[in-house]
């Protein structure tokens, strides 16, 4: 299933690529992808060319699988799940939850709910995403849905070039100087821009 999803996302983007975006495999390996993401011209980022990894789990886009350290689903009545927490093992948990007006036991499985991994190659200075390329973006963790498409993620992530979010940082030093000396963080964005996706 996940490998037909995939296909289908690809000759979208081949048909009617994003603005300023471009996906595709890396070699034959359908479950990872390079992305090509434009500097938005309105940006500290424009004219920069910045390289995206995308890495897709095997039950792309509607199960969570059991993966360790990734944000975890409690299994309630299958299929559906909730991204909750992140643990690194699976386990199973005895649950006492209150029903009114009864009391009820539930036993519950956790298990862990693997998304897209999308990170940045290039280097960026941006306080939502950290020197290891990782993006902290709502639809890449708890609003991931099986609705979207890596199209979307890709536009989404041009947005968070251009308006990024200083309240939910990854490095909260470029988020302090975000809001607090918009001057300066916009020069070394810049700076970062021909440092390391011009050239």
């Amino acid at each position: 299933m996940a490998s037909k999803r995939i296909l289908k996302e690809l000759k979208d983007l081949q048909k009617d690529p994003p603005t300023s975006c471009s996906a595709g495999p890396v070699g034959e390996d359908m479950f990872h992808w390079q992305a090509t993401i434009m500097g938005p011209s309105e940006s500290p980022y424009a004219g920069g060319v910045f390289l995206v990894s995308i890495h897709f789990p095997p039950d792309y886009p509607f199960k969570p699988p059991k993966v360790n350290q990734f944000p975890i689903a409690i299994s309630v009545s299958p299929p559906q799940w909730i991204s909750l927490w992140v643990a690194s093992e699976n386990v199973n948990y005895t649950a006492y939850m209150c029903c009114l007006p009864s009391f009820s036991v539930w036993n519950l499985t956790i298990y862990y709910a693997q998304h897209v991994k999308v990170a940045f190659k290039t280097k960026v200075f941006h306080p939502n995403i950290n020197s290891n390329g990782s993006i902290c973006l709502d639809i890449l963790k708890e609003q991931w849905s099986p609705a979207l498409t890596i199209s979307k993620v890709l536009l989404s992530i041009c947005s968070l070039l251009t308006d990024p979010n200083p309240d939910d940082p990854l490095v909260p030093e470029i988020a302090h100087m975000y809001k607090t000396d918009r001057p300066k963080y916009e020069a070394t964005s810049r700076s970062w821009t021909q440092k390391y996706a011009m050239g």
